[in-house]
């Protein structure tokens, strides 16, 4: 797993073969996060990372600049393989990854109980979860979003969101699928 840019550009974190997460490809990251500067200025944004699964996008995210993330994941392993990456970054930088906070929770819970609003929101949960296509109206429902706030929902190939009254856009990268969605 790859940082793709910012200030952790280049670094690498190797994923035990044990893991059931299957990190976002650097081909696809690299394509939506290329999309999301359109929408997001990363310097001081907030972002919440739903589903965190090996971290990549969370530390994509602090790399980029964001003030602060929240990373949820519900797996005892891959929260503690995500908490030993930012640990790593900060022996070896200047200790600004305290802007992050690891949360091991179901993300539904979390949810239900955030008061808090972000600029970004990313979730890649497990595609075969059968709540899946109900994020996208949890995420607005509880105004999870700051005004003009991007949700980014990745997901296969099986949900189109197009006609949802928050759908902005879909990309597609390989077998990847992102629905991105705004609170105008």
């Amino acid at each position: 797993m790859r940082i793709i840019t910012g200030k952790y550009k280049g670094r690498r974190f190797d994923i035990p073969r044990t893991f059931k997460a299957r990190p976002t490809t650097d081909f696809a990251k690299e394509n939506i996060f290329n999309v999301l500067v359109q929408y997001v200025d990363f310097e001081g944004a907030t972002a919440l990372d739903l589903f965190s699964g090996t971290g990549s996008i969370s530390l994509e995210l602090l790399s980029r600049g964001c003030r602060q993330v929240v990373s949820v994941e519900l797996d005892r392993d891959h929260h503690r393989f995500i908490r030993e990456c930012i640990a790593k970054l900060e022996n070896h930088q200047d200790r600004s990854t305290s802007n992050v906070q690891c949360i091991r929770g179901d993300v539904f819970r979390f949810l239900k109980s955030c008061r808090q609003q972000y600029d970004l929101i990313f979730a890649d949960p497990p595609y075969a979860l059968k709540e899946l296509a109900s994020l996208p109206d949890i995420i607005m429902e509880r105004g999870l979003l700051k005004d003009g706030g991007i949700f980014v929902l990745e997901h296969g190939k099986d949900h189109d969101f197009s006609q949802h009254p928050h759908f902005r856009e879909h990309r597609q990268y390989g077998s990847v699928n992102f629905t991105l969605f705004q609170d105008f």
